[in-house]
């Protein structure tokens, strides 16, 4: 019996911009995994100030609308408390028995895994799925994606800057319809 992959790709997604699309379009375009789930965190472990999960939430499913195989969990909602990766994969192995994980995550935070809690153990769970990211090393197989940040993002939308070269339309939609990110870096 073949085992399915499972991507895993976690973030704050705050807000989700074309780099988070892009990825997870090669993702799933290249087979590496049979699904990919998007899961914003809940909360940023470093207390970084984040948009409302119900927010975050909505617009991830926004931008990867339509993007085959891919669907957006409210895992870390469910879970509650600080979102740490190795809870996120831990609670995955419990509730999908006998998948395939697999980490997707850039170039620029591989070096970061030992800092993070419980670093040593992201392995043992899941599979890395390494993927570049403009102004970092380089991923699997050469791709790198555009060098965006939400940073970026934000900075744009709070100087009233256009983004809809690096945001999908459905987001900055709903990014205005709802206040978000003005005045704030």
């Amino acid at each position: 019996m073949e085992v399915t992959r499972v991507g895993v790709f976690g973030g704050s997604f705050n807000p989700p911009h074309f780099g988070h699309v892009l990825a997870a379009c090669w993702v799933m375009g290249t087979g590496r995994v049979d699904r990919l789930l998007v899961i914003p965190t809940l909360s940023h472990p470093f207390a970084k100030a984040l948009a409302p999960y119900p927010h975050r939430r909505r617009m991830a499913e926004l931008a990867f609308a339509g993007v085959e195989g891919v669907a957006v969990s409210d895992l870390e909602a469910r879970m509650g408390g600080p979102s740490y990766t190795v809870d996120t994969l831990e609670r995955l192995r419990r509730e999908l028995p006998g998948v395939e994980l697999h980490l997707v995550i850039g170039t620029d935070l591989v070096s970061q895994i030992p800092s993070w809690h419980e670093g040593h153990r992201i392995e043992e769970l899941a599979r890395l799925l390494v993927v570049g990211r403009g102004g970092h090393a380089q991923g699997e197989e050469d791709i790198v994606m555009p060098a965006i940040s939400s940073t970026e993002v934000r900075r744009r939308l709070a100087a009233g800057e256009p983004a809809t070269s690096i945001v999908p339309k459905r987001v900055l939609d709903y990014v205005g319809a709802h206040g978000l990110y003005r005045g704030e870096p």
